[in-house]
């Protein structure tokens, strides 16, 4: 059986000096507000993973008024989704992600995130895609008031 999952986060910038992205410690000139670590791309895609199993998202897993997950890296998130989808039978066979925001830039960390979700999932690297784009300056992403990403995943019973 063959099935399909999608998630998305949104954080909003505060005060730091880098980002989380894909498990990976990207310099910027703002952090995030968060609970954990704030990684967008590894909450939206811990959500699909926990989506295409029917398994719910990651607020019941991983509840914020749980101060066990405060500053938590969301690696572990991501390792629980998929052992669960383990347990079930199932395995991650691609992951399609989008980051939306107008910096930081990903050009130069594209390869190392996707090794980073790559070994998280499971999965060689050329089955996880990363795209970014921006808003062309519009909305609260487009003022840099935050950072957002969108994951699709399939995933495969066998």
């Amino acid at each position: 059986m063959i099935r399909v999952g999608s998630g998305f986060d949104v954080h909003a910038f505060g005060p730091g000096d880098h980002v989380m992205l894909g498990g990976l410690r990207v310099p910027h000139e703002a952090g995030v507000i968060a609970h954990s670590d704030g990684d967008v791309l590894l909450h939206a895609l811990t959500d699909a993973v926990l989506g295409a199993g029917g398994l719910g998202d990651i607020g019941q897993h991983f509840p914020d008024s749980d101060p066990r997950w405060r500053g938590a890296a969301s690696g572990q998130f991501l390792r629980h989704a998929v052992s669960l989808l383990k347990q079930d039978g199932y395995q991650v066979i691609n992951a399609d992600l989008t980051l939306l925001c107008e910096a930081p830039r990903l050009a130069t960390h594209r390869a190392a995130i996707r090794e980073s979700i790559a070994t998280l999932l499971g999965v060689p690297v050329d089955a996880v895609n990363l795209k970014a784009t921006t808003t062309e300056k519009m909305g609260f992403l487009g003022r840099r008031e935050g950072i957002a990403a969108a994951a699709v995943v399939l995933i495969e019973r066998r």
